[in-house]
């Protein structure tokens, strides 16, 4: 059998806690560094994913309302910068009827909130300017939609981009910047 001789204990084979401590200190500046530039980098992700979701509320209201054959709703929150789709159905089941039921029946989905720093600009809805309080635009079977557009701003950047959902087709168009179609007159049609 043969016995091993024990070499005292040395510092050059690992890591001292000081050096351990420098490395710690410079991953996390680095990555620091990387999270808060995230937004400089990508300034219009926040808008962009906001304007995302809003088509795709606004394309399953328009497609629910098809093919269900039912008016279904878009509600903006402008203070409180939501929105959600309110069907025509109540909550337990069944249809939703205006004067016997309440409100407080309804189905309605979940708010969906814009991401952060993002707000609603304004919604203008067949030619009024809202800039706060609820609003109310209505998808039909047909597929028609009331006609409005809703403007969607990320003040730290001055982004500004519009969501247009057009009034025969229900379809959506997108803008970038503030967006306004001119309402025609009643005198135009003569």
């Amino acid at each position: 059998m043969q016995v091993r001789k024990l070499r005292p204990h040395s510092s050059a084979g690992g890591f001292t806690l000081v050096e351990l401590g420098v490395v710690l200190m410079i991953v996390g500046l680095m990555t620091f560094t990387v999270g808060a530039s995230f937004d400089s980098l990508v300034p219009g992700e926040r808008l962009n994913t906001s304007v995302r979701k809003l088509a795709s509320v606004l394309r399953e209201a328009r497609s629910e309302a098809f093919t269900r054959n039912a008016e279904f709703l878009i509600e903006y929150d402008l203070d409180e910068n939501k929105y959600r789709l309110v069907t025509p159905f109540l909550q337990g089941g069944g249809v939703f009827l205006p004067g016997i039921h309440h409100e407080d029946e309804r189905y309605l989905s979940e708010w969906n909130p814009l991401r952060s720093g993002v707000e609603f600009g304004s919604i203008v809805l067949a030619g009024e300017v809202f800039v706060s309080g609820r609003v109310l635009a209505r998808f039909d079977p047909s597929g028609s939609a009331s006609d409005h557009w809703v403007v969607l701003t990320q003040p730290k950047y001055n982004s500004v981009f519009t969501v247009e959902v057009l009034a025969l087709t229900g379809m959506i168009r997108f803008h970038e910047g503030n967006y306004s179609r001119p309402i025609p007159e009643d005198s135009e049609f003569d």
